[in-house]
Parts: structure tokens; sequence; C-alpha cells
């Protein structure tokens, strides 16, 4: 309550109040001065308000004494429970931990006043979770209660924890909050086999690095403390067999590491160890963490192709061998207990000209075609064993022939010589230096002598020297040569070789007789330079020659075939008659058939209309029909035609394409005169056809059928 001392209690003075919660929180009485609270204060949201009242003169609205401030602190009551920071807590420790070990701290908080009583003192302590663990009333700290807790017995603890204020007497209020507590895994287990023994069975074509089988050591722990690492330690098939271990399933996987054969061995005993990859030596004492196993392979017996007794052949062979000598034997067996026979082949697809032959039965092989080392210095052929039983088991082979080098080529010129000899030239002088080439092959070195041929050796003019270097020089024999006497000399040249056997051959040089300078230079060999150092060479002259005869070969074939076009006509109609014979795909009518050409005016050119306008192309005004002499009686077929072959090149009314203008001409000389029926035409009697009854057997037939012609018309 407010009072001023110049309040005289006759309501001339009115309290006023401000300040925090001034009207809204706290109202004052404007007569008496009573301040009252008009709501439940919680000190946790506003521990102290601060106010302002005044007394002032209820007319004039004057203070009456100066404003004094007030504070009102609230007292605190124990009004709220201990609050976790966390609605739950998750926390893990290894297993097989020691007793204390720690695991989280736990905190609650409670909004009380600190400074005023045993409000905000908060104790912790556990509700569930025991014997595992235990908490320190005071701090929150969790910590375990019980040895060597196993994660492979129980992995998850569910811990509750209660917080009181207070200091935990009676009448405190508390909060509780959950802790989930995961055991981690540590490497407290080893592995162990399920069983002592594995047994397993593999064909004997099983590929290498093929599984054969999978075993796996069970390890209660996880992740990578059940890492296990498998080997081979001991055992008949330690060189055999190999393991692996497979990361996502921690198994065993047994491969082969080299080929199995049944009727080599068919059983194979091998130990088996599994060790954990990552031990913690805090838990040796729990003993050895690795453990071992049996596993018996037994081999199972295939029919397998046969084997070769080499993995390829080489083989050797001279070139001059006679046809069907053998060279070489492949040999195969059958690897199975039956001992199946074999046959052999020769892949014919490395083999397409069938220079070599097999025996079916052993193996040998022989040549079938003469062998040429020149042409080909190595064969390479596949051979193939099938088993006769059943040909689907078969091998190849790759076989390497060698053919080796007989001396069966003459050495030759290295390249052609065609030299020259200057007329003014000096005895003893060189014009020429030989070399030569052999294809045969020399394991010393080719060394050839040269020599004149015996017949040219005494009457040569020129004589020749072996320079014993596999080289030869041509010397002039005497002096001063004529070309218009003798243009050109042809020395033989033989060539040896020191192989056995001696081969040699005979080459010929050409030496032509030209004119040269003082200096040695040729000018001219036979009127026309052979060699000329600021001309051309004969080879480049024929080339230019060459292509200029085929340039005007091409310009002449192509004008007369501009010259041979044929004027093609505007319409080709079956009506189209005119002084022409065309060619038709059908049958003709035979000699009754009198529609097709005016045959009668073929022979008789007088009785041509000269007003007749051509039918196959459109008539032109420009140019009046040109009119054609008119041929004599006795003119012949030939003579017509060409007349009228000259009269269509040049009638100026022509149609200006080629046009088909097919002639025929029987022509003379036929003992038996004309057989044709273009006479019957104009005619009136019938023909008498028994002449032809003279003309021998060969007209028999047509005296046959014109006869009884005659006959049926008598009749």
């Amino acid at each position: 309550q407010l009072h001023s001392d110049q309040d005289k209690g006759d309501g001339s003075l009115k309290y006023i109040l401000s300040g925090d919660g001034a009207g809204d929180l706290f109202i004052i009485n404007e007569n008496t001065g009573d301040i009252q609270a008009t709501k439940r204060l919680d000190r946790e949201e506003k521990p102290v308000y601060i106010l302002r009242a005044q007394a002032i003169n209820r007319r004039t609205g004057r203070p009456v004494e100066p404003e004094s401030e007030f504070i009102i602190k609230i007292h605190d009551i124990n009004d709220n429970e201990p609050m976790f920071t966390k609605d739950v807590y998750n926390a893990s420790i290894p297993e097989m931990s020691d007793v204390g070990t720690f695991v989280v701290q736990v905190t609650a908080t409670d909004a009380d006043d600190p400074t005023y009583g045993n409000s905000a003192k908060v104790v912790y302590s556990i509700l569930q979770g025991q014997p595992y663990f235990s908490v320190e009333s005071e701090t929150g700290i969790i910590k375990t209660a019980l040895l060597n807790m196993d994660r492979e017995n129980r992995e998850q603890y569910q811990v509750v924890i209660q917080a009181k204020d207070m200091g935990g007497q009676m009448g405190g209020l508390s909060g509780t909050t959950t802790v989930n507590i995961t055991l981690t895994d540590v490497n407290d287990n080893p592995p162990r086999f399920p069983q002592s023994t594995y047994q397993f069975r593999a064909p004997e074509s099983t590929p290498l690095d093929s599984p054969v089988g999978r075993i796996k050591a069970n390890d209660a722990d996880v992740d990578e403390n059940a890492e296990i690492e498998y080997s081979i330690t001991e055992g008949d098939g330690y060189d055999m067999f190999g393991i692996t271990t497979d990361k996502d399933t921690q198994e065993g996987i047994i491969t082969v590491k080299k080929a199995l054969d049944f009727e080599n061995k068919n059983l194979y005993i091998l130990k088996v160890e599994a060790t954990n990859t990552h031990v913690d030596p805090r838990f040796l004492y729990l003993g050895p963490f690795k453990d071992s196993a049996t596993v018996r392979i037994q081999v199972e017996d295939v029919d397998e192709p046969p084997m070769f007794s080499r993995p390829a052949y080489i083989m050797e062979v001279k070139e001059d061998v006679p046809l069907n000598s053998v060279i070489g034997t492949v040999t195969a067996q059958d690897p199975d207990a039956a001992k199946n026979p074999v046959k052999y082949s020769v892949d014919r697809h490395t083999d397409m000209d069938r220079v070599f032959n097999i025996n079916s039965g052993n193996g040998s092989i022989f040549t079938s075609k003469p062998l040429d080392r020149e042409t080909l210095l190595w064969h390479n052929i596949t051979v193939i064993a099938a088993e006769i039983n059943n040909p689907k088991q078969s091998s190849r082979v790759p076989v390497f022939i060698k053919v080796l080098d007989v001396n069966d080529n003459a050495p030759e010129f290295a390249m052609f010589y065609e030299t020259f000899v200057c007329e003014n030239a000096k005895a003893e002088q060189l014009i020429q230096t030989l070399s030569a080439v052999d294809k045969d092959d020399s394991y010393n070195g080719h060394q050839f002598s040269f020599s004149l041929a015996p017949e040219a050796a005494s009457s040569s003019n020129f004589t020749l020297q072996d320079n014993r270097d596999n080289t030869a020089g041509i010397f002039t024999r005497k002096t001063r040569y004529n070309r218009h006497e003798t243009s050109t000399y042809f020395l033989p040249v033989v060539i040896s070789d020191n192989d056995y056997p001696i081969q040699s051959s005979t080459e010929t040089v050409t030496i032509r007789v030209c004119a040269c300078d003082h200096r040695g230079k040729m000018l001219s060999c036979n009127a026309e330079a052979l060699i000329h150092p600021t001309g051309l060479s004969t080879g480049a002259l024929i080339a230019i020659l060459l292509c200029i005869i085929i340039l005007l070969v091409t310009v002449v074939l192509f004008a007369a075939l501009r010259r041979q076009r044929k004027k093609e006509p505007l319409i080709i109609s079956k009506e189209d008659i005119r002084d022409n014979i065309v060619s038709y795909n059908d049958e003709g009518g035979g000699e009754e058939d009198t529609q097709a050409f005016d045959i009668g005016t073929l022979r008789n050119p007088e009785a041509i209309d000269d007003n007749k306008l051509r039918r196959d192309i459109v008539p032109e005004t420009l140019f009046m029909p040109r009119r054609t002499a008119t041929a004599r009686d006795n003119t012949d077929v030939r003579d017509f035609i060409n007349q009228r072959l000259k009269e269509n090149d040049t009638d100026p009314t022509a149609p200006p394409y080629d046009s088909l203008a097919t002639y025929a001409y029987e022509g003379n000389g036929s003992v038996a005169e004309s057989l044709s029926s273009l006479e019957s035409v104009t005619t009136d009697g019938d023909q008498d056809y028994d002449y032809l009854s003279d003309w021998g057997p060969r007209f028999k037939k047509l005296a046959d059928m014109y006869g009884s012609m005659d006959s049926d018309k008598d009749s």
C-alpha cells in the first residue's frame, strides 16, 4: 500500500502507477494506494519488477510529492521438475570392458532458483539397467557395473536414469531419461569350422583357376573382427590347388592351379587353415584364433581328346626332296584309360595348296608337291588328332616346316646391262663392270666366277676380266670400232657359283658402237642417241610415243563413232511400210504374207509413188518431196540399195536424228539360183517345182512337199 503524508482522506489526491507490468500485472487503487497483482506470477519468467508510484492533485493533476520507485521481487517456490537435455541418449562401449568403464554422462537442469533453498539441487539415480550399469548421483556419469559383458550374449541395453530436485528428499520433483547402450564387438571369438572334413569332386577337365568347392569357418564376431584368411598348410595336393577368401561371404574358395589327370592321380587330401586377420592381443588368452579342417578332392574321369607329345613341332626339309618323302612325325595318344586309337589329318585351311599330307595311322608327314625355298621359306600347318571312336574328341598342334636351301638356282646379272663402246676407243679400255646375284643362300657367302662363253672367247672383240670379288670388267680388245660395219655386239658371259652342285648360267651383254667426242662422251649410236645427259632416256621417249599413239587412236575412234550414228525414226509402227526392211521379233507369215512389204516395188522401182510422204516424221512444207530417179528394168538390187542409201544421206527433209534403214541383198553365185519367192508376187502362173528332185537327197524333203502340192491341185 502506498500512502502520502499529504493525503487527508478527503479524496483530493489520486494515486497513479507506472513501470514493469503496471496496468497489466499490477494495478493500484487510486483512492487508497493499494497495489494488487492481477495474475499468478512466475519467477522463472521474470523474477523482479520495477514500479514507480506518485500522488497527484485530483483537481489540478499536479503531483503533490516526488515520484517514488520501488522493486517487487518474486520469491521462488519448487514448482519446476528437473529436465534432461535429451529425451533419449545413445551410447556404446566395447564388450568385455572392465567394471567402472565410462559410458556416458547425462545432465538435467532445474528452472527453480538455486540460491533459494534446495529447489534446484538435483540428484541422479538409476531406475532400470542394474546390475549392468551404475550412475553417479551428483555428476550423472554412467559406468559399467558388471565384468565381461559379452556382445555375443546380449548387444543392446536400455537404462532409465532419474533426476530429482530437493536433494532427492521426499516431496521433490523428478524427471527421467532413457539411455540406449550398445556393446561394440571386439575380436574375442576365434574362427571355427562346423565340420572337420569336407568332400568335393572335380572332373579332370576342370579349367585352371576354376572353383572346386567352398568351405566356411564360423566366427561369432562381426565386421573386421570376423575377417578370415584361408590357406592350404599341407597335403599331397598342396601345389595342385589354391584357396582364396570371398570378402563378401568370408568363404574359402578352392580352385585348380594345375591341370588334373585322373589317370595319374584321382584323390587329393588337403589341410586347410582359417585364421583371423585382425587379432586383439588382449584376448589371446581365450585360445588360438585359427582352426583347421581336412578337404578330400576326388578327381573324376572324363573322355579327353588325344594329347600330342609336344606343344608344337619344328621340322626341316630340303627343297629338292622327292615327292612323298617323309619329313617328320607327330605323335598323339588318348590319355584315357581306354587308350582309344587316334587318326591324324592336316587342317586344309592351313595348307590350301596341299603341299603336305599325313599318314592317318602313324602321323608321318610327307610332301605331296615340290618345294621351293625361294618361293616360300616357312610352311605353317596344323595337324589334327582325333579319336577314331569319337571324332569329336580332337586336338590340334602347330607344325612349323622350314625349307632348307639347295643350290638349285644359277647366278645371274644383278641388272640388265646395255653398254656402248666409242668408235675411237683404245685397246684394253674398261667399258663396263658386271655384278651378279643368286637366289640361293650361301652360308660362307657367294663367290661368283665370270668368263666368256667358249664360242666367244677367241673371236670376241672384247675381253672379260674376273675381279675375284663377285664382279668382272669388260675391256676392249682392239683399237677403233666402226659402227657402220657393226653397230651392235652381243657378248655371252658365263657366271658360275662355288656351291655344290655348281650352277652356271650364260648372260648376254649388249654392246653398241657409238660416236664419241675426243673426251669419250657419247654423241650418237646408229644415228639416234642412246644416252644423253641433257636429253630423255630411251624408256621415256617410248612412253611419250605410246601416249601420243593412244591419244590419236582415241580421237579417231571417237570421230568414227560419231559418223556411224544412224538416224532413229520418229515412230516405230507395225504399219510403217517404207523402202527398207525392218526387223521384227515375231515370226514372218511366209510367202503368203504380202502385206508387210511391197516386194513388187522393190523389184520395180518405177512403180514407186513419187508423192508418197514418209510416215515416221512430220511432213515439212519448206521442202517439196524429192523425186528420185527411176531405175532401169535391169537394175541390180545392189545398185538400187546403194542408190537409196545415197539419197537417204543427202535428203534435206530427213529427220535430224539417227534412223535405222536396213537393206538386204542376197547376192548371186548360187548354182541353184534363188530360193526366195520374191518373183512369185509378180507372176500369174504357178511355179513348177519338179526341178527340186534333180538337186539331190538334201532337197528331197522340199521336192516331196511341193510335189505333193501340185498333185493336190491336179486332184
